[in-house]
């Protein structure tokens, strides 16, 4: 698994949860984000409100594409992006490839059009 498969990929129904194994692969790509609690977690940060709604503004499209929808927590200068993926686990919730596809397609909206 690279950037550039999940930047390909899209989000599907899945009942099984990530392993441990892949969800450790999957953070190797992904530095800026950890997990915290069963979530897949990051905090992006901007230089005042305007850019940071148009940043949510922006990261909608791919949330509604996907059908994956993450938890957005919008602060003055911050937009923190919380994943999991409810369906697993016999519907108890966990992480799943489907949060890495969308964290992934996220870090690139924010790489190209807020750094």
């Amino acid at each position: 698994m690279n950037r550039d498969y999940l930047l390909q990929q899209s989000c599907r129904h899945l009942e099984q949860a990530a392993t441990p194994e892949s969800i450790e692969q999957a953070l190797t790509l992904l530095p800026n984000w950890a997990v915290e609690h069963d979530l897949l977690v990051r905090t992006f940060r901007f230089t005042d409100y305007h850019q940071t709604l148009a940043f949510v503004n922006a990261i909608a499209s791919i949330i509604h594409l996907e059908d994956h929808h993450p938890e957005l927590v919008v602060g003055y200068n911050r937009c923190t992006v919380r994943y999991n993926t409810h369906s697993v686990n016999h519907g108890k919730g966990g992480l799943s490839e489907n949060d890495f596809i969308c964290a992934v397609k996220i870090d690139d909206v924010y790489d190209h059009q807020f750094c």
